[in-house]
């Protein structure tokens, strides 16, 4: 399979990948021949990238982060929460919690089972779904994110299902924003950007009406856009006064942020996204988060085409785990000559060879 942005896909290319609608239901499905129609509508919803199958002796499949079932259960159930919030209004205080409490922490409670279960590297990528809804794809990917950093700091179990409700619902203050606002294509004016930062203050009075959550819940939706040196908002706090939780949650709120697909602009890929954290690191995030997120993730995703500082190029096969960004690259081709024998380098072990670019023609 091959990692490819969608502007070079050709009519006849088929899916390697699974692309999923808003209610978590398989849209498009793996094997499919994608027709010029097809491609087109990937375009103008804004997909980015998608996996599609490579040479016939590829033996490569992308696989899911977390598996369709839970897929389903915990889009239909943020999906259920969010409308019914917005159909009750700012006014009804915690009404639905209470009726979604249970739900949503059963979702938490699968989602750490399953990344506690995966041994491997994460990559939302091209776990896609097809939907105008952002906040629903992204609140559930900021979730699974941020349970893994959480891992990876050794939280308990507790601390991590606590932390993941607050990812689930960081965002949930957007809820009360006008859609118009909230996917506006174009930039925003000073009034509409103070619109949009009210998010924080109106997530963090809905959940801190409800007793049924920890109070840390109310404040990962109050801090997630606060930052170290004081430059966040709404309050302009400094690193001492920012809770753990809504420091973790900043650094996947940003990642997948700028991974996503969106109408307005191309998705960045996760070694150029982790290039941004870092370019933030000590002045606006945690360093150690950010290194602990670096070890969750796949910074370059299987099936990703490089070039290499030896002068050779090839298709990202498998991850080395802990060395995220050095995967195992199986060389297709040694300064400009195709190899009729292609070769597997474990970046891990040859630590003189770097990845020097990503290749995003075909």
């Amino acid at each position: 399979m091959k990692l490819v942005s969608t502007k070079l896909i050709q009519s006849e290319d088929t899916l390697a990948q699974s692309l999923y609608d808003e209610q978590g239901v398989i849209l498009l499905a793996r094997g499919m021949k994608l027709t010029s129609n097809v491609i087109q509508k990937l375009l103008d919803r804004g997909i980015t990238y998608v996996y599609i199958e490579g040479d016939i002796d590829d033996d490569q499949y992308y696989e899911p982060v977390i598996s369709d079932q839970l897929r389903q259960k915990a889009v239909h159930t943020l999906n259920d929460t969010f409308r019914g919030i917005k159909q009750a209004g700012l006014l009804s205080k915690s009404y639905v919690l209470q009726t979604k409490e249970m739900e949503l922490k059963e979702v938490v409670d699968q989602i750490l089972y399953e990344v506690e279960g995966n041994e491997s590297s994460l990559t939302l990528l091209s776990d896609i779904m097809i939907t105008n809804d952002y906040i629903l794809q992204h609140s559930l990917n900021v979730a699974i994110y941020s349970i893994a950093i959480g891992k990876q700091l050794s939280y308990t179990t507790e601390q991590l299902k606590e932390l993941g409700i607050g990812a689930l619902l960081h965002d949930v203050g957007k809820i009360f924003i006008e859609s118009e606002i909230l996917n506006k294509p174009s930039s925003l004016d000073e009034t509409e950007f103070q619109i949009i930062k009210s998010h924080t203050k109106l997530g963090f009075d809905y959940l801190r009406s409800y007793p049924g959550f920890p109070k840390n819940v109310a404040q990962c939706a109050y801090q997630h856009h606060e930052r170290l040196d004081g430059s966040g908002y709404p309050l302009g706090l400094y690193d001492k006064d920012i809770i753990p939780y809504a420091k973790i949650i900043a650094v996947a709120d940003v990642f997948d942020a700028v991974t996503s697909n969106r109408v307005y602009r191309e998705a960045l890929l996760p070694h150029e996204a982790l290039e941004i954290l870092y370019a933030g690191a000590v002045r606006e995030f945690d360093i150690t988060i950010i290194e602990a997120f670096k070890k969750s993730i796949a910074v370059y995703p299987e099936g990703l085409m490089v070039n290499l500082s030896d002068g050779s190029s090839g298709k990202v096969i498998r991850q080395n785990k802990h060395l995220c960004d050095r995967p195992i690259i199986r060389v297709t081709e040694v300064q400009g000559k195709i190899l009729d024998n292609p070769y597997e380098l474990n970046l891990g072990k040859v630590m003189n060879t770097l990845i020097k670019e990503v290749i995003k023609n075909r």
